[in-house]
């Protein structure tokens, strides 16, 4: 650690400074040209690099090369040129400090005032499916350096990572008689030191994929602000939502269409509900139309049908009562008639990868409704990573990617499940997979019957589902709940054989299950004294 300098001035959060030199190195050129023109106009003179000095110089307007500065060529494809004492001086001398204008004087080095960087587009090369050799070529060394120099002497110098940061300084130049004042400056370098860390941890976390290193000593995270909301989860909560970076299909990579901005928990339900979805397959690619309905990150119901009116109508009819203000999510493109079906109901968002133009100006009619189109779906087999904070530290652990293939079912009764009630176990144990627990469902011919999540006691889930049966059936009309000869999948072990028996009171003919529990032979015992299929899978679905 350096020794405490006593020469040093407090940081002045009012104190000015004037721009007389601008240093500008960018991979994004979209608003190079005016951006130069701007400085220029103000009396800034410009130092720049390689191509971003040609498009300045190109354009009429005065720059000096940085080589000009460093008396040192460019070298090694542009990989050495900003690296230098006249540049970093230049950016980290005091000009407070009597000994470092005297360093700069002896040396010839020109005190830089601003600092314009936009870093070469690692995170886009590895979106885009780049080698690992072009991603590699593709991280910046001088930019993070140079930034980072600049934003500790924010004392003095304005550092800007992009097109909003130089407005904001030739706003404050403006304001204040070509300077920059101090307020500025430290929220820029904040600013700067938040995007080089991001940056940072987009390599970290590249490089640690690529080594196939599974839990790494330091872990890295970064994330870029997609929107900040008016509040979190209660009016008195700040919430924003960031980008990772990251290219699974979602939320975060998704054009809304229409309607008002997604709240925290507008998101956080309907990236729930696409995940879900995204478990049936793409029904623009082959698969059966699938729709979700989830309430607070809880699915409502879920169906599959040859339609998505049928899929639409047959999950609603789950649970209708808690499907308003829902979230709805389609495995494939939205179409006119669907639509209509869905404004019928107060929804709060609608997400599918595409939609059809009469399905866009069915929802045109309610302004307040959200219409988000991804593009394509989630893969639910894809590896990637999940986190949550817990206090003085982040949790983190593999996606729930788990698959179960038809040769790991075990039927461990003496009755098999039926095709039809097998069909109906599948589907139960995707969805089970997405509910928080302790999760009981019950399907009947590809539609949920009912859905107990998130209770203490797994008798509860049982219960609870088989209650929001007997309300749907009450609320049609039907003459029994859906329930009546459904499947059921359980996220884990049934601990006794209680809660099966409420399942099988609840009208469940066949049972999904992970197993693994010290009473399996009394539940089994159970079961086929009741006359019930049960399948074990091997693999349980918690969800906190």
């Amino acid at each position: 650690m350096p020794a405490p300098n006593p020469d040093l001035k407090p940081f002045d959060v009012n104190g000015m400074a004037q721009v007389k030199r601008a240093l500008i190195s960018v991979s994004d050129k979209s608003q190079l040209i005016a951006q130069a023109q701007a400085l220029h106009a103000r009396g800034v003179k410009l130092v720049s690099t390689g191509g971003t000095r040609k498009a300045i110089s190109d354009a009429g307007i005065p720059v000096k090369d940085v080589s000009e500065l460093t008396k040192f060529p460019e070298m090694m494809d542009g990989r050495v040129k900003t690296l230098h004492p006249m540049v970093h001086g230049g950016l980290l001398g005091d000009r407070d400090l009597a000994s470092h204008k005297d360093a700069m004087h002896a040396h010839g080095i020109l005190s830089i005032d601003m600092l314009v960087v936009s870093l070469y587009p690692f995170e886009n090369a590895v979106a885009s499916g780049g080698s690992y050799e072009m991603c590699v070529e593709n991280i910046d060394i001088g930019g993070p350096a140079m930034i980072r120099a600049a934003a500790k002497n924010h004392a003095h110098v304005a550092v800007c990572t992009d097109a909003g940061d130089v407005a904001d300084v030739l706003a404050d130049m403006d304001a204040h008689d070509g300077q920059t004042s101090g307020a500025l400056r430290q929220k820029l370098a904040a600013k700067a030191y938040a995007r080089s860390a991001a940056y940072d941890a987009a390599i970290a976390n590249y490089l640690t994929a690529q080594a196939g290193v599974a839990v790494p000593m330091y872990r890295a995270q970064g994330g870029t602000l997609v929107q900040e909301m008016r509040y979190g989860e209660n009016p008195h909560q700040h919430a924003a939502f960031y980008s990772d970076g990251s290219d699974r299909p979602g939320v975060a990579t998704a054009t809304q269409l229409q309607g008002k901005a997604l709240s925290y928990n507008n998101i956080n339900d309907t990236d729930a509900a696409y995940e879900l979805v995204a478990e049936f397959g793409n029904a623009d690619a082959g698969a059966s139309p699938a729709v979700a309905i989830i309430k607070h990150a809880n699915p409502c119901g879920v169906a599959v049908a040859d339609t998505f009116i049928d899929a639409y109508t047959n999950a609603l009819a789950c649970d209708p009562v808690s499907a308003f203000g829902g979230i709805v999510a389609l495995n494939g493109r939205l179409n006119k008639e669907t639509a209509q079906a869905i404004v019928k109901v107060f929804t709060e968002v609608v997400i599918a990868p595409a939609a059809d133009d009469d399905a866009i100006a069915v929802f045109a009619k309610k302004k307040n409704l959200r219409l988000l189109i991804v593009g394509d779906l989630p893969n639910p087999a894809a590896p990637s990573l999940t986190q949550r904070n817990v206090a003085g530290g982040i949790l983190v652990q593999d996606r729930d990617n788990g698959a179960v293939a038809d040769e790991d079912l075990k039927v461990v009764t003496k009755r098999k499940p039926s095709d039809s009630e097998m069909a109906d176990l599948r589907m139960a144990w995707k969805v089970a997979k997405h509910v928080k627990s302790n999760a009981i469902i019950y399907v009947k011919d590809g539609s949920t019957a009912g859905i107990g999540a998130g209770q203490m006691s797994r008798i509860d889930s049982a219960r609870i589902a088989a209650r929001k049966a007997v309300d749907a059936q009450e609320t049609a009309g039907w003459d029994a709940p859906r329930t009546t000869g459904c499947a059921c999948a359980s996220d884990a072990f049934f601990p006794f054989a209680d809660g099966m028996l409420a399942a099988a009171a609840a009208g469940a003919t066949a049972i999904i299950q992970p197993g693994g529990s010290i009473r399996d032979d009394e539940v089994i015992k159970a079961a086929d004294e009741a006359g019930i299929a049960m399948v074990f899978t091997g693999m349980r679905h918690f969800r906190h």
